[in-house]
């Protein structure tokens, strides 16, 4: 028999964590976080990690579980994440997935053939330095051209993803967008509820990222960026690097832009992050889709809780 699992997907800012919460609630579940960058300590801010207080007494795992200076791949989460499915599930409770990466998700759900053999650190370099010289354009370019839909998903920024993409096509012959449609095609490992989150008015999501980011900056995001850039470890290369959020206030920290300057730049940063999302999550065809709004207004969470669980017949 599989086990059940519920996974809670959508955009930056759309209330995915607050949700994950209440139908842990609901079915005695764990949350899983599915966010590549929760995983670091000492970035909790910028991250939107959730607090205590909005863990509401559920138990969280896979957030700040290592060091900003760490490498930590797709490969990495998925084993980790699927030995936590094990342990919650011998428990007695629910996995519920919660978080905006949609790779992450999938190297758990599916069952891929990616595996740590087909990864070549040779190639991987080479790449690599292929965008320290050429830029991160030009290496994209050179993705777009091989795997267009990769590159759509996939933002010229986040180096390592599509170093990673380019690294499967060169090492197997096959783009990873084609990996990811055979792995869709084969029996998952775990029986999967899935919500998604999404908008009918696309403002409102902005509008909802924009106050997310001022309230991050009331809270302390700029000291969190400014101890990760004193010890090194939001250079180019580094994890934190990845992250919106972080990189954007360089140059407000190196006196070349003011800090409402960097503030917008992460707005917008965020905004497009989203509609990168939004783009991911439609591939999934047998999600619960939930409207946050209504008439201009937004939808409580128990609502949309409730409404997932109905629709989605899930019974433990």
């Amino acid at each position: 028999m599989k086990t059940k699992i519920i996974a809670v997907a959508g955009p930056t800012a759309s209330g995915k964590t607050d949700l994950a919460v209440e139908i842990a609630r609901l079915v005695d579940g764990e949350v899983i976080s599915n966010d590549s960058m929760q995983i670091y300590r000492g970035m909790e801010i910028g991250t939107a990690a959730p607090t205590m207080e909005e863990r509401r007494g559920i138990p969280h795992h896979m957030v700040g579980v290592c060091d900003p200076n760490e490498e930590f791949s797709c490969a990495d989460y998925s084993e980790r994440a699927r030995e936590i499915i094990d342990d919650i599930s011998s428990r007695g409770k629910v996995p519920v997935f919660c978080g905006g990466t949609g790779l992450y998700l999938d190297s758990v759900l599916t069952l891929s053939d990616l595996s740590e053999s087909e990864k070549d650190t040779a190639v991987r370099d080479r790449l690599t330095q292929y965008a320290e010289s050429h830029g991160n354009k030009a290496l994209h370019d050179r993705l777009r051209s091989v795997d267009p839909d990769a590159a759509e998903a996939i933002h010229m920024n986040n180096v390592r993803r599509v170093v990673r993409a380019l690294e499967i096509y060169e090492t197997t012959g096959i783009t990873k967008t084609e990996w990811d449609r055979r792995s869709k095609e084969r029996e998952l490992p775990y029986d999967v509820s899935m919500a998604i989150i999404e908008f009918a008015d696309r403002d409102l999501l902005y509008s909802r990222i924009d106050r997310r980011v001022h309230l991050m900056m009331e809270t302390g995001l700029l000291c969190e960026v400014k101890n990760l850039f004193e010890n090194g470890l939001l250079s180019r290369g580094k994890p934190a690097f990845q992250a919106i959020g972080y990189k954007e206030f360089i140059p407000y920290l190196e006196g070349v832009a003011s800090l409402e300057e960097c503030i917008d730049e992460v707005q917008t940063a965020s905004r497009r992050y989203a509609k990168r999302q939004l783009t991911w999550f439609r591939r999934y065809d047998n999600a619960v889709r939930l409207l946050r709004d209504c008439g201009g207004e937004v939808r409580s969470i128990e609502a949309l809780a409730r409404e997932f669980l109905e629709k989605s017949g899930f019974v433990r």
